[in-house]
């Protein structure tokens, strides 16, 4: 289960925003996961809940998860097509020239913190 370590990474990231800006508690993350990012968001959700209660700024910061639907592109015709449903191949014309634009990446989007 990789999404231990995405989430000590992103505690960490978190912390280090919330240290630059004198930030004592948050008490929110809204986290992106993209849909074929590998990150299965129920198992990051577990692991979360977890690693805050072992945080200072972060100890019982809920979590909100948004997904990043998976979009391909393809090269020969030009067109976007949702990657889940499709696959690499292009469901226009069939072509295998595609490439994915979104759905791959992890990013916070948002932290909510209390009032100092």
């Amino acid at each position: 289960m990789h999404e231990l370590g995405v989430v000590f990474h992103c505690i960490k990231q978190v912390n280090e925003i919330a240290e630059e800006n004198n930030v004592k508690r948050v008490n929110s993350v809204t986290v992106e996961i993209g849909e074929v990012s590998t990150v299965i968001p129920y198992y990051f959700e577990d692991c979360w809940n977890w690693a805050v209660k072992k945080e200072t700024v972060l100890k019982g910061a809920k979590l909100y998860i948004e997904k990043i639907e998976a979009v391909t592109h393809c090269e020969n015709c030009n067109k976007e097509y949702p990657t889940v449903a499709h696959g690499k191949i292009c469901p226009y014309c069939s072509s295998e020239k595609t490439y994915l634009l979104t759905g791959n990446e992890i990013a916070i989007k948002q932290i909510e913190v209390v009032d100092n």
